[in-house]
């Protein structure tokens, strides 16, 4: 994690000293997930209009939401999920809308994908999709399999019941540290509708969060890539893209670790990560360039390359490396998409007492 925070850094400060003088004035202020850019399309951008950007990190919704929220972030792109995060702030009027004028790649998106991210953005009017993935479980293969052979490596149950937490929780168990993301998978996996509200579907969320809160070693996001690759832990429950980021970080340092993403078979959550302008954004045009920018098959496929996210620019495909565009962790055949599900927005006082019930879970009690 270091070392690619480093290479980030390096990369935006070379964009930085490689603008002309003459646009020194002129700043892109970008908010976005952790390792989610390939850091020499930031060069690149900077290169090809003399923009410099200021590169900033997060990693989870509530984090982006809590800046937002408050206002005057300073921010001229951030990059939140559809739902419920990007729905929530469109609604509130958090963003200012797209001028399709300054964005003609727009025209690059996949209409199908588009459609889909509608429900969340009607008309497409805030939002431009750059990455979409899903939610599941980071194994370590061999570790688990020591410890507990009979657990299933394809099933939510490997992290949710509690027999098979218990034996895998001495190699290491990393949850991801998000309510937003984690409660409607319970859910799903109870049988509910990843959706529900319901007082008593919440209490039955809890009690299965509980029953595993004592094998879980740490809450972490962005932090379970790392964990993974160095074999801290053994099972993670992240996004697609950072557990396959894992595994290629752990052979790369060749010590004989292994992590695969497994898609769970109770169904995974498919989510889309949108870019957006602040309402307040200081620089809204030159945000319009970088959106633009980013949507040219050229650049997202260097970007899916690095972080092994798809994106929605179906002419980028065919310059994906082969290993990337082929593997089904990446790009998930049919009949896996078939099994995934969509979440919509929750109401206030729902999310208020989902806030409440993971600050329980945190602290085990």
């Amino acid at each position: 994690m270091l070392l690619r925070r480093l290479m980030l850094l390096g990369a935006c400060l070379g964009a930085l000293f490689a603008a002309p003088a003459s646009a020194q004035d002129r700043v892109l202020n970008v908010f976005n997930w952790n390792d989610y850019i390939d850091p020499y399309m930031v060069q690149r951008f900077t290169r090809e209009t003399g923009i410099r950007v200021r590169y900033d990190v997060f990693d989870s919704l509530e984090t982006l939401e809590g800046r937002l929220s408050a206002g005057r972030s300073g921010f001229d792109i951030v990059v939140p999920t559809n739902e419920p995060t990007f729905s929530r702030l469109a609604r509130a009027g958090g963003f200012r809308p797209l001028d399709r004028n300054l964005i003609p790649n727009l025209r690059n998106l996949d209409p199908v994908l588009q459609r889909q991210i509608a429900s969340s953005d009607p008309d497409n009017r805030f939002g431009a999709l750059y990455l979409w993935g899903t939610i599941g479980l980071g194994v370590n293969p061999d570790r688990i399999r020591a410890l507990a052979p009979d657990a299933p490596l394809d099933s939510l149950a490997l992290l949710m019941d509690p027999t098979h937490a218990r034996r895998i929780a001495r190699c290491g168990i990393t949850m991801m540290d998000s309510a937003i993301d984690v409660i409607p998978t319970v859910l799903r996996y109870l049988g509910r509708d990843p959706n529900s509200t319901a007082e008593a579907d919440l209490r039955d969320v809890e009690r299965a969060l509980m029953a595993i809160r004592p094998f879980i070693r740490n809450f972490s996001t962005g932090g379970a890539i790392e964990a993974m690759a160095a074999g801290q832990s053994c099972l993670a429950f992240g996004y697609s893209g950072d557990m396959i980021q894992a595994g290629l970080r752990a052979r790369e340092a060749n010590r004989g670790v292994t992590v695969r993403y497994v898609a769970p078979r109770e169904g995974a959550q498919l989510w889309f990560d949108l870019l957006a302008i602040p309402a307040d954004a200081p620089n809204p045009e030159a945000a319009h360039a970088f959106i633009n920018f980013l949507l040219q098959p050229d650049v997202m496929a260097s970007i899916t390359n690095h972080v092994r996210y798809p994106n929605g620019v179906p002419a980028s495909r065919a310059l994906v490396d082969p290993e990337v565009a082929n593997d089904p962790a990446v790009f998930p055949p049919d009949e896996l998409k078939a099994s995934f599900f969509t979440i919509g927005p929750v109401p206030q006082a729902a999310e208020r007492a989902r806030s409440r019930m993971w600050a329980r879970f945190k602290a085990g009690r």
